[in-house]
């Protein structure tokens, strides 16, 4: 479990098909690094990986065939690339952003980046050549207003097509300057996630079984509407 509030920068290069070789830049913070052992869980680019190596400033980690298919690692393989890290979330850290898995749910491409008088506005869509069951996946939990992280970083959606295809979001200069959000050009892919709590939503929305022994069946919907939302505290 993560939060998408990235500690620290690193180079990331090739070490074989399926391992990483992750070295942090000189002035990213040392918090990263102090305590990180063999096993624990990292967040790259938003892609919770595990380490497998600790080297004397980065570690090395590797990735499964399904991540690498899923994930913009896959495509980085053969070239050197900074990406955002992020620890694993201990029992009382601060929680400043919000519940990041590191399973990342499809692929964006930034479309334009806009610098205005106090932050960076950011759109992005996702990419059909990655599948379009893979658009539906994410599309359907970007919402306004709703938490998504891109390239593991926590941002809020500030706005949204009806389908979620493409969204906007304003980066304060603190976080396009302290992730590689500043390295992106238009065209660039990212990883996304959606929030995990309106996947938990969903599911319960959508099967409702009608005993323990009985199979999930698809309910209906009908009596969800703005309105019976709003009376209960949703909007």
């Amino acid at each position: 479990m993560f939060t998408g509030l990235i500690q620290a920068l690193g180079s990331m290069r090739s070490h074989g098909e399926d391992r990483f070789q992750i070295s942090c830049l000189p002035e990213a913070s040392s918090s990263l690094l102090s305590d990180l052992a063999i096993g624990d869980s990292v967040a790259v680019d938003g892609v919770c990986l595990t380490v497998e190596e600790i080297l004397p400033m980065g570690f090395v980690a590797a990735a499964s065939p399904e991540t690498l298919s899923r994930t913009t690692l896959g495509e980085r393989q053969r070239a050197s690339t900074i990406v955002n890290l992020e620890a694993s979330l201990r029992v009382g850290s601060k929680l400043g952003g919000h519940f990041v898995t590191g399973h990342v749910d499809g692929i964006g491409c930034l479309q334009e980046s806009t610098q205005t008088a106090n932050s960076w506005e950011m759109s992005f869509t996702a990419i059909e050549g990655f599948g379009e069951l893979w658009q539906r996946t994410i599309a359907r939990y970007i919402i306004p207003k709703g938490s998504i992280a891109v390239n593991g970083v926590s941002l809020t959606v500030a706005d949204c097509d009806p389908s979620g295809s493409w969204f906007k979001v304003s980066v304060i200069p603190h976080s396009y300057a302290e992730t590689n959000l500043s390295y992106l050009q238009t065209g660039n892919w990212v990883n996304l996630e959606g929030d995990i709590l309106g996947k938990y939503v969903e599911k319960f929305l959508r099967y409702q079984p009608n005993s323990l022994v009985d199979a999930p069946h698809t309910a209906s919907l009908d009596g969800i509407t703005p309105a019976f939302l709003a009376e209960n505290g949703y909007l």
